[in-house]
């Protein structure tokens, strides 16, 4: 039998082959899927893809498989294991930090400012595969990160190195990083060119260059090339790949990904009007983060202590099963109704923190002229669709009804979470990784894969948001009495109702701090300052403490 493409996930523990036909044409066709346990520990990683083909060919009744092309992704060998170091870290630091997670990267170390011998002696120990520099804006500061370019090679790691730092030291770090270092030099754009403006799509694309070239050294992989003649890139990197070509078809949206181990966040949103004017620093476009210990089996104790064991206990009650029981017999994947419950319950509030850390948040503050609102972190409320992939959004029977919950998650009325009018998709047929990696020689094709994945048609071409308000706004939509775009004056009601929420919850606290109750855990909640303290008694008859008592008191 031959095929068009296999795509294979090598993953640290499995390893999944799918199969696509026809890709080239109007209808592609996802045809099969196999897996087998990845063969790295065994020094050879084509034991475990041999092995996914084979239990593929098994599930489909043929003898042999042949195949045009075959791509990879891979998160072996403990992925694609970073450190990386910035001047700043609200500024150089974060912006290459999110690069490195854009493109699939696992950091490990962040660091800001010179290098000390501690932090040394970290990145030594982690013997990480890439090194991210950065640091000042262009034709700013420049000793920083040449400091730390010296250290670095001092070091003698013979692991690349990748420069996005000022543009004026590029010629620096090609002398710092020559030949006789043994380390490989990519000199990149700026991540962070100008003070609040981020330059991040540049990187990612040379760190996902340098991940293919160099993860064929890593232990056991070095003869994936023997099976694999198109790319490779990080599975995580593949899984955003595919949010923004989905971002292409359709508009902002967030695709959470909740795994054995991690709980992945992809989003690609633009914030909105509203947001925009308040914010205190930039975010990217496309954003990534890991959640490392939100993990619905490897790390299910840490989903648990997050949660709390009263509350755990309380929810499994409700769902009428027994969790000791449960959490006893569940191994990597549920078996029956007791565990599928269980983790659905894990899963909820796997989902529920993870979008706490990705969103952002609007706070107030407090200066002369009085209180202010500011905006802190990625702004969701545009997202007009909420995609579930992974083994647990896209297997678990209540998948839908526990992303339908992220929008009513939001007890402070705070959070920049998406909305209630987002529509939830789940990638059905689990292949948004695979597909990612397809885009980059197949695009269209992955387009139509997506399509039928999702359940969705896409529109023949999406057109930014502003031209689809002035061609359909009014039609559709409408206005309301300012001239507003309906989409936007709901937009403004949600916030103002959150506004509100918050100024209850704020009232119900200075009330219940008035009846001499201590609320100092609910202000720290709601990031509100601790009221000052009034005496008790007063030595001046001034009345300058406000107290009548004490005035009464002096008489």
């Amino acid at each position: 039998m031959k095929i068009d493409v296999l795509v294979a996930e090598i993953g640290s523990t499995t390893t999944v082959v799918n199969a696509f036909k026809d890709i080239d044409t109007e209808h592609p066709v996802f045809w099969a899927q196999g897996q087998a346990p990845t063969s790295v520990l065994e020094g050879d990683v084509r034991i475990g893809l041999q092995g996914a083909i084979t239990d593929l060919c098994k599930k489909k009744g043929i003898e042999s498989l042949e195949y045009d092309e075959m791509l990879a992704t891979s998160s072996a060998a403990g992925g694609l294991k970073m450190t990386v170091h910035g001047l700043a870290y609200d500024m150089t630091a974060r912006a290459a930090k999110e690069a490195a997670l854009g493109a699939g990267g696992i950091i490990h170390y962040i660091t800001a400012g010179k290098l000390r011998r501690t932090d040394l002696a970290k990145i030594k120990e982690i013997h990480p595969n890439l090194i991210l520099i950065a640091g000042g804006v262009d034709y700013g500061e420049r000793d920083t990160a040449i400091d730390n370019a010296e250290k670095i090679r001092s070091l003698g790691l013979k692991v690349p190195v990748i420069y996005a730092g000022n543009c004026e030291n590029q010629e620096e770090m090609k002398l710092i990083f020559d030949e006789e270092s043994g380390q490989k030099l990519y000199n990149v754009e700026n991540v962070y060119p100008k003070i609040d403006e981020l330059n991040v799509e540049p990187c990612r694309k040379v760190i996902q260059e340098a991940f293919e070239e160099h993860i064929t050294g890593a232990p056991g992989m070095e003869h994936v090339r023997d099976m694999v003649n198109g790319p490779i890139i990080p599975t995580p990197g593949a899984v955003m790949e595919c949010t923004k070509l989905l971002y292409e078809c359709i508009g902002d949206l967030v695709v959470l990904d909740v795994g054995g181990a991690t709980t992945d966040v992809h989003s690609v949103a633009t914030e909105s009007d509203q947001v925009a004017r308040i914010m205190t620093a930039p975010e990217p476009k496309a954003k990534r983060t890991v959640e490392g210990d939100l993990g619905v089996y490897v790390n299910r104790m840490k989903v648990i202590e997050s949660m709390g064991e009263e509350k755990l206990r309380e929810k499994c009650e409700k769902a009428g099963i027994d969790p000791d029981k449960a959490l006893e017999s569940y191994v990597a994947i549920p078996k029956n109704d007791e565990e599928r419950k269980l983790v659905e319950i894990l899963t909820e509030e796997a989902v529920m923190k993870a979008m706490e850390r990705h969103a952002g948040q609007i706070r107030y503050v407090y200066g002369p002229s009085g209180r202010s609102s500011v905006a802190e972190g990625k702004d969701l409320t545009q997202v007009k669709y909420i995609v579930g992939t992974g083994g647990a959004l896209t297997r678990l029977p209540h998948r839908v009804e526990i992303m339908k919950k992220i929008a009513g998650h939001d007890e402070t009325g705070m959070r920049l979470f998406p909305t209630s009018h987002a529509e939830i998709l789940v990638d059905n047929d689990y292949i948004m990784a695979s597909l990612g990696v397809l885009s980059k020689k197949h695009r269209e094709g992955a387009k139509k894969l997506l399509e039928q994945s999702l359940g969705i048609s896409f529109p023949e071409k999406r057109v930014g948001l502003e031209r689809q308000l002035a061609e359909n706004g009014e039609k559709s939509q409408g206005k309301n009495e300012e001239g507003m775009p309906a989409v936007f004056a709901q937009l403004k009601e949600e916030l103002a109702e959150k506004d509100a929420k918050r100024e209850e919850l704020i009232r119900h606290i200075e009330e219940c701090e008035a009846e001499g109750y201590d609320m100092t855990v609910y202000r720290e909640d709601l990031g509100l300052s601790l009221p000052e303290k009034k005496p008790e008694t007063c030595d001046r008859n001034c009345g300058a403490c406000g107290r009548t008592s004490c005035r009464q008191r002096k008489r």
